[in-house]
């Protein structure tokens, strides 16, 4: 068994609450068949004839609705390994040669993995390489251990913020009737910059359930980054500004009440508080911002949220100089603003920071973006001279090689050198052997999440050249070993000399190939027949600006997972000349042959095409133009792409007419490019060094690739 195998039974055991509440309730009998193979049938070495049998046992199990059904051994074991191990123990039947070739190995597993979990989750608090603590205490020793204050800082940062929240009663009077108390503690964090924050928290947990959703909008990074393109093809200016205590400025709809602790000083220690505003860790209390929010934006600013992206509004104005309509948007990441418009500091300054309702905004934070979301945002001038948004990494990714290197240096270890790779040559993660990570170092074990969660944030930031190599590691979260531990530290290693690196988001014009995307004439298929044309969404606002060109490159690599044969899609997709969104994942059945691997990868990809094109259009970008899709399957492309091509591998059917009926619309187009020239082979397999892995990265991110794969001013 793999390790995820058996940790998937353990999770499907629980809902998201933590739960008990599965589809199997319980087994509750067996019968052995005529055929089952029998302890005396084992002849030959070791035992070895028909030792991998399940031939001949069937289990009687019980359903969650409460049914009964008998289950064959080779069906039930794949589906719950750890319920049908345990059973057979209970009921002396794991020497048995039906079980005895995997049940102790299961069990084994099952133990490790908890051992494993238990020992990250309750004993190593640790997040991007720094200590957390759980208390005020181990806040402070903390404090006295690094020589510094920082976590006493964040402490008392919070008490006077969150103040606002409460109404302290008198000492010794009651809360009103109809008010149910609730609880509330500290809690430590590390946010994306390293910087300590403390936070004051409703115990959510521990009060009833809502009926209706409870989360804040967050948006999207893809809508940011189309965005800040669109901000910079059209020359608007940006400005950014943090809320400060975002949930607070919302009034809270719970009726609760807290007796106050220590951490409000001892002046108010032992009385009762009415919790008056939205605290973070309230189950009301994003859905409480999230109304107040939207009151604001929609009521009062008349802004309308994007039904691409509910976090994304917008409103029509007027151009400062020509007087021409275009839209001003406001992208709102919880408490974290950009606004895009002409009058973005106005916006910022005299609508959302002013009035009754209005938020208060840092006055720091108030100007051109310098640090968002944990990167550095900036304006540049590119090599063709025009001006474009450019994000950085480089601050996150070099505190987040110090820290790691901080934790090796406390065993006297160091990162490897000479990483000219992510991964080392030809290393395949799923058939690592070496020792289980948890029996050589408990606390590498749980360091190991720390660093595959660093990894997967400094992908999310821009570092597309890093993401087939953390996906593949992010497969062995499970149960990781030796050698996934090396790999993560091989990475930052590669970080380490490569840290300088920046996704700009270029807006100049991407010039389609004149030879590439002809037109086809499909008057003469069956779609052609049935007059097929994109349809454009009914409530879509009017599209203002210049019109964007879309194309994508797709990839997949087949059979490329060394024990399960599953293949891997890979796209990346530009809007003008920047880069947008990258996407790497192992496909979810495992496909016979390339051509089949290639086809589910392309539908992937048009897939996402549909839905960015419905995002951009709700978002009131204009989109005038198919999307250029390129592939280098010979196959694919011909079943894709001409009219009379018919489909020789049944298989494949709902990929090959999802993806033919869009070239039918004309919303997207297919062309072949050569496998040397498809940047998605970047998101398929871990590439070696060299002027073809270079060449990719260099058209995904400035500086870090070597000078001779950029243009020259």
């Amino acid at each position: 068994y793999r390790a995820n195998v058996i940790a998937e039974n353990i999770l499907s055991q629980v809902d998201l609450d933590g739960n008990v509440g599965v589809h199997l309730q319980s087994i509750v009998d067996h019968r052995r068949e005529a055929d089952a193979v029998r302890r005396e049938e084992l002849t030959g070495a070791n035992n070895s004839k028909l030792r991998f049998t399940t031939r001949g046992w069937k289990f009687k199990v019980l359903w969650s609705d409460g049914s009964y059904e008998w289950i064959h051994l080779s069906d039930l074991k794949e589906s719950n390994p750890v319920d049908v191990a345990e059973y057979a123990k209970a009921r002396g039947l794991a020497s048995e040669p039906a079980f005895a070739w995997w049940v102790p190995y299961t069990l084994k597993k099952k133990t490790a993995i908890l051992k494993a979990v238990n020992s990250r989750v309750c004993k190593n608090n640790v997040k991007y390489g720094v200590r957390v603590p759980r208390s005020l205490k181990e806040a402070r020793r903390f404090d006295r251990d690094n020589g510094n204050d920082l976590w006493e800082k964040a402490y008392l940062k919070e008490m006077k913020n969150v103040g606002i929240a409460f109404r302290i009663l008198a000492d010794g009077e009651r809360a009103p009737v109809g008010y149910s108390k609730a609880s509330g503690h500290l809690i430590f964090d590390v946010k994306m910059d390293f910087t300590r924050k403390a936070r004051w928290v409703k115990d959510g947990h521990r009060t009833p359930n809502l009926d209706t959703s409870s989360y804040a909008g967050v948006v999207s990074r893809e809508s940011v980054r189309i965005l800040l393109t669109y901000a910079a093809l059209h020359d608007i200016p940006v400005c950014a500004a943090d809320i400060r205590n975002a949930y607070l400025s919302a009034k809270s709809s719970e009726k609760h009440y807290i007796i106050c602790g220590a951490e409000f000083g001892v002046e108010n220690e032992g009385r009762v508080a009415i919790i008056e505003r939205a605290l973070y860790g309230g189950k009301a209390a994003g859905r409480d911002y999230w109304h107040h929010l939207r009151n604001v934006m929609k009521n009062k600013l008349g802004f309308t949220s994007s039904r691409g992206d509910p976090d994304v509004w917008f409103r029509e104005s007027r151009r400062n100089g020509d007087g021409e309509p275009y839209y001003e948007y406001v992208l709102i990441y919880t408490d974290d603003i950009l606004v895009i418009s002409d009058n973005a500091e106005s916006v910022l300054r005299n609508e959302l920071g002013s009035g009754f309702d209005k938020f208060e905004l840092k006055e720091e934070s108030i100007g051109p973006p310098s640090q968002y979301l944990g990167g550095k945002l900036s304006l540049v001038e590119t090599s063709n001279n025009t001006k474009a948004w450019q994000f950085s990494s480089s601050q996150y990714v070099q505190e987040a090689v110090r820290n790691v290197e901080k934790y090796l240096a406390e065993t006297g270890r160091i990162l490897p050198r000479k990483c000219l790779t992510p991964l080392s040559s030809n290393y395949r993660p799923e058939i690592d052997t070496s020792q289980e990570l948890h029996e050589v170092d408990e606390a590498d074990a749980a360091f190991f999440h720390s660093l595959i969660g660093m990894l997967r944030w400094i992908v999310e930031l821009g570092r597309a050249d890093i993401c087939i190599e953390v996906s593949l590691l992010s497969h062995h979260l499970a149960l990781p070993r030796r050698g996934h531990f090396d790999q993560a530290l091989h990475i930052f290693g590669y970080l380490r000399a490569h840290h300088n690196a920046a996704m700009v988001f270029d807006p100049a014009e991407w010039n389609v190939p004149a030879t590439d995307f002809q037109k086809q004439d499909w008057n003469y298929s069956v779609y052609g027949c049935d007059g097929l044309t994109e349809e454009l969404p009914e409530d879509m606002p009017k599209p203002l600006g210049k019109s964007m060109r879309m194309h994508v490159y797709v990839d997949s690599d087949h059979a490329g997972d060394s024990l399960t044969r599953r293949s891997r899609t890979g796209f990346v997709v530009f809007l003008n000349s920047a880069p947008i969104y990258w996407f790497s994942k192992r496909q979810t059945s495992c496909e016979t042959s390339t051509f089949g691997s290639e086809f589910i990868a392309m539908k992937t990809a048009c897939d996402y095409v549909k839905g960015l094109r419905y995002k951009l259009r709700m978002m009131g970008v204009r989109v005038d133009e198919p999307t250029y899709i390129y592939g280098d399957n010979q196959s694919v492309l011909a079943n894709t792409s001409n009219p009379g091509s018919t489909l020789k591998k049944k298989s494949a059917a709902i990929a090959y007419h999802f993806v033919r009926e869009g070239c039918v619309k004309d919303a997207w187009r297919t062309h072949y490019i050569d496998t040397n020239h498809n940047v998605a082979d970047l998101f398929t397999k871990a590439l070696p060094s060299g002027e073809k892995r270079w060449r990719f990265v260099s058209y995904l991110l400035a500086y870090v690739a070597p000078k001779q794969f950029y243009p020259t001013t």
